[in-house]
């Protein structure tokens, strides 16, 4: 399956997530891309909490596309629990790699 995704993503500081500001509004249209979006995110986590590897999250606040580069420690029914608290909605999250 070929993903379809902007060509720019700003990388950011997980320490800055805290200060971001998150529409409601699912990035995702296709319910085939929001599966994908959830197993990716599982794989990382398991990666993460099992042998410490960092994964590349790419999302968007309500001004631009990011992405950032950390150890996911939680994933809740709606939010990605990153390091020192950081949270992300999952519903504003592309994907994982």
């Amino acid at each position: 399956m070929k993903k379809t995704m902007p060509t720019f993503f700003e990388s950011i500081e997980k320490e800055l997530i805290h200060s971001l500001s998150f529409p409601k509004l699912d990035v995702l249209e296709s319910k085939e891309l929001k599966r994908h979006r959830i197993a990716g995110l599982t794989r990382a986590l398991a990666l993460g909490n099992i042998e410490h590897i960092k994964t590349k999250i790419y999302f968007e606040d309500s001004t631009s596309k990011k992405m950032v580069e950390t150890t996911i420690w939680g994933i809740t029914d709606d939010k990605v629990i990153l390091k020192k608290g950081a949270i992300i909605p999952i519903n504003r999250i592309y994907y994982s790699q």
